[in-house]
């Protein structure tokens, strides 16, 4: 009687247990069994030269621990940003005064990404909801732009949000491709990021973004380093190490070059 009180004790407490499990439905995951993300790049270092016109460059990953029936729904969306270095950035207005176009007001945001390059598996508002976009920080229009200092009554402020997203655009900094990133087979993708002439030397970062259903999952990392190379290298390194040697030298060769040009083409 007493060994049959404990079976019954035990199987009370087994019990809640037994009916989560049979209550997982296809397309859920135990904690141990949550998908997660690898990803790779076609190179690790993008060296810049004088004839550099940009760049592709190719992301491959996998998904783990995926729901196959899912898979083949669909549900599984992967974006992938290339995000350049931080620093703060200044945008500043310009208006008409006496028929002259000078900086009437200004704003720096603080630590928004030089570059911003964006694919995904289809359009990113079809993947979550702006409001999730914005929690995680994804996509050109949800990039947090955190003014500096004082900025009154904030009327202006989204003004001027508006117009740092649209020059980035404009000078091709911050690009999006809303079909860049493809399954090759059920859970392998490529993307394909394009890097502009343009894009800054520094340590860029390479992040994926897994959903499921519409809900973020996961995200993996990577550095992609941007460097100069050759003559650009070494004028920049002369320039920040060492300033004065560098204004003298540019100086004199402004003279020099000058001077040479009046010879030649002097009329006699």
């Amino acid at each position: 009687m007493k060994r049959l009180r404990l079976c019954l004790f035990g199987l009370f407490y087994l019990l809640p247990g037994i009916a989560a499990a049979q209550m997982l439905l296809p397309g859920q995951n135990s904690e141990e069994e949550r998908e997660g993300l690898e990803i790779g790049t076609s190179s690790s270092e993008i060296a810049i030269t004088s004839d550099f016109r940009g760049a592709d460059l190719t992301i491959f990953g996998a998904l783990t621990n995926t729901d196959n029936l899912l898979l083949a729904v669909g549900q599984y969306d992967v974006v992938v940003v290339l995000e350049g270095p931080r620093e703060d950035a200044t945008v500043r207005k310009k208006e008409r005064v006496f028929g002259i176009w000078i900086n009437t007001d200004s704003m720096t945001f603080e630590g928004v990404p030089h570059s911003y390059s964006m694919s995904s598996s289809r359009s990113i508002d079809d993947v979550v909801t702006p409001l999730d976009l914005t929690d995680q920080g994804i996509g050109i229009d949800h990039i947090p732009l955190t003014p500096v200092g004082f900025v009154g009554d904030g009327s202006s402020l989204g003004e001027f949000r508006t117009a740092f997203r649209r020059l980035q655009q404009t000078g091709g900094l911050y690009e999006r491709d809303p079909t860049g990133v493809r399954f090759v087979s059920s859970n392998l993708f490529k993307a394909s990021l394009r890097l502009p002439a343009n894009i800054p030397n520094g340590v860029h970062t390479v992040r994926a973004y897994l959903f499921k259903s519409g809900v973020f999952v996961t995200q993996k990392s990577v550095p992609l380093r941007v460097i100069k190379t050759g003559i650009e290298q070494m004028l920049t390194d002369a320039a920040h190490g060492q300033p004065i040697p560098y204004g003298m030298f540019a100086v004199f060769l402004a003279i020099v070059t000058g001077w040479g040009a009046s010879i030649v083409f002097r009329k006699d």
